[in-house]
């Protein structure tokens, strides 16, 4: 059985900063109608053809999960990885998500696994850009 898309959906604080560092620090496309602010609702980035991001404000975020709370900025339960060719395009995104408000929780550098860096979106879910290996 497969499922596509899948949709990973995280708890956001503001809508307009949350859009434009997808926008602007990942490069993400949107997709849907526009809302009254200009942003789709829901606010929805394509990954890839098979993954989509949704980003949901808090209060409607604990209304989705029922009696779960929403974790606190800074308690992770997830890393949310993206994979690319070559540790220079690991460093550009980094460069990237930063230009656009990220906090880099770990610089980019080689690892026993491959080449990585941490950063965290401006609600604290952390992203990690990984290659196979420097090259």
């Amino acid at each position: 059985m497969t499922f596509a898309p899948v949709i990973i959906s995280l708890p956001i604080a503001d809508r307009p900063t949350s859009h434009r560092f997808y926008r602007d620090g990942l490069g993400l496309d949107t997709v849907g109608e526009l809302a009254d602010d200009g942003i789709p609702e829901p606010l929805q980035f394509v990954v890839n053809d098979g993954l989509r991001l949704m980003l949901i404000p808090t209060g409607g975020f604990g209304w989705v999960i029922g009696r779960h709370e929403v974790a606190a900025r800074g308690q992770s339960e997830c890393v949310l990885s993206l994979s690319v060719a070559s540790p220079a395009d690991a460093d550009a995104i980094v460069e990237r998500a930063r230009a656009a408000g990220a906090e880099v929780v770990s610089e980019p550098v080689s690892q026993p696994w491959g080449y990585t860096g941490v950063f965290a979106d401006p609600d604290g879910h952390l992203w990690m850009v990984s290659a196979d290996s420097e090259s």
